[in-house]
């Protein structure tokens, strides 16, 4: 069992690290050129994209654990309609969001603020970059669908490749071709399609003998359907909470001024660099969770997950050794502002515990996923984010300020970890019976 975890987390943990590669490039070449606005534009409009697609990835989570349940009842019928529904829903929506592109982009920039020359070049960036959207959201479905298969390494090629050629084509356009902004959003354009494109040849390559088990009938099937954005709408209200409270702490740290900001910005990377390590057990509990789920064993399930909270606890505590004892070396890394490296001082042992605290929210969120147990998933992240977080925030934001803040978002992600364990009798391990 060990094996198989450690086969389906590792090529995740890789894929996952080339991730803030790309960020970084982009960033790197817009801080090159002759004017900071650059960068503001190409920030603007990764993260306009970021919430665009944030709100897509139940196409990816929700096609992980129907296919592993298909995987594990040995059904090529029900894992080839899980791709093809979630295709069929990807590209649909894609072809909306290119079609009405202009009312959405004339929406979206109404609300963001920015100068008028960072909004153009933006602009020039989303309406280029707004073309990739059916690679996007095909690329989350096939990404799901080879997960639940108990296939990490095809999204790990996949991934590795759409990240350097991204890297590769930005470099080219940028300083070759003397482009800018429209230079990055071109690049991703295109490792976007040649992502697709490899995900159809893996798909044909590893599995063209089980598209004869598709069936048009049983895609359209109505229940199939119904079950489909029955889960996929419970993760999409999970992700939105989600997506809603890391941006209210970045709003509230703003309040507290620009350097509470900086300094919070900084130390949440701390946060985003664990969930690389972590979340590559979070995707191998997606395919092994569904796998036996939908054997309906559950002696090897409680083995799995067992196994599963050792390997994230093995992880966890490292991390929070590295991050006590060489927080002053990551934080001389992310800053060379003396008074930004001072003002994060007395809040840099929240670092340290973010391992410890929220490695069983990010496994639980994979068992859960592969249990296709949405409903329990999407009412945590009401209680974690509305009754926990919101309300706590305000009881210590007069009188501990950012350490409230802090303490909070401490709250937030360990009461999902209780939240999830508390409920997984019901929720998971009885799917196991059914």
């Amino acid at each position: 069992m060990n094996r198989r975890i450690l086969r389906l987390a590792i090529p995740n943990i890789i894929s996952n690290l080339t991730v803030p590669l790309v960020g970084l490039t982009d960033l790197v070449l817009m801080g090159h050129q002759d004017s900071e606005v650059f960068m503001g534009a190409v920030s603007l409009g990764s993260m306009i994209f970021m919430f665009i697609y944030s709100g897509f990835g139940f196409l990816r989570m929700g096609t992980s654990g129907f296919t592993a349940q298909a995987y594990g009842e040995r059904s090529f019928e029900k894992s080839m309609s899980a791709l093809s529904r979630a295709l069929l829903v990807g590209l649909a929506a894609a072809l909306l969001m290119v079609v009405l592109q202009w009312p959405l982009g004339f929406v979206i920039f109404k609300f963001i603020g920015g100068s008028a020359v960072v909004e153009s070049l933006a602009k020039e960036y989303f309406f280029i970059r707004i073309w990739a959207a059916p690679a996007t959201l095909s690329l989350y479905a096939f990404t799901g669908w080879f997960i639940g298969m108990q296939n990490a390494r095809s999204p790990m090629a996949i991934a590795i490749t759409v990240n350097l050629l991204n890297i590769g084509f930005s470099v080219f356009f940028v300083e070759y071709y003397g482009m800018t902004a429209s230079g990055v959003a071109l690049g991703t354009l295109l490792a976007q399609y040649c992502g697709m494109t490899l995900s159809i040849f893996l798909f044909t390559r590893y599995y063209g003998k089980i598209i004869k088990y598709w069936k048009k009938k049983a895609m359209m099937q109505v229940e199939g359907f119904k079950e489909f954005f029955r889960v996929n709408s419970d993760i999409l209200v999970r992700t939105l909470l989600l997506t809603g409270t890391i941006f209210y702490f970045n709003a509230k740290s703003a309040a507290f001024g620009n350097e509470i900001l900086a300094v919070n910005s900084m130390l949440l990377q701390f946060l985003w660099v664990y969930s690389y390590f972590i979340d590559g057990f979070a995707f191998a509990a997606e395919s092994l969770v569904g796998r036996y789920v939908g054997a309906k064993n559950p002696s090897n399930l409680k083995k799995a997950i067992r196994l599963l909270f050792i390997w994230g606890l093995g992880i966890s505590l490292p991390m929070t050794l590295t991050y006590h004892f060489a927080g002053d070396f990551f934080l001389h890394l992310l800053t060379s502002v003396q008074s930004v490296y001072d003002a994060a001082q007395p809040f840099q042992f929240w670092t340290a515990l973010i391992p410890v605290i929220t490695f069983a929210a990010f496994l639980w969120d994979g068992i859960y996923v592969g249990a296709t147990a949405s409903k329990t998933m999407r009412n945590a992240m009401i209680v974690s984010s509305l009754v926990v977080f919101l309300p706590a925030f305000y009881l210590l934001e007069q009188q501990f300020g950012n350490h409230g803040l802090w303490f909070a978002m401490m709250l937030f992600m360990a009461s999902r970890g209780i939240y999830l364990g508390l409920r997984a009798k019901k929720a998971v391990f009885a799917k196991a019976h059914a």
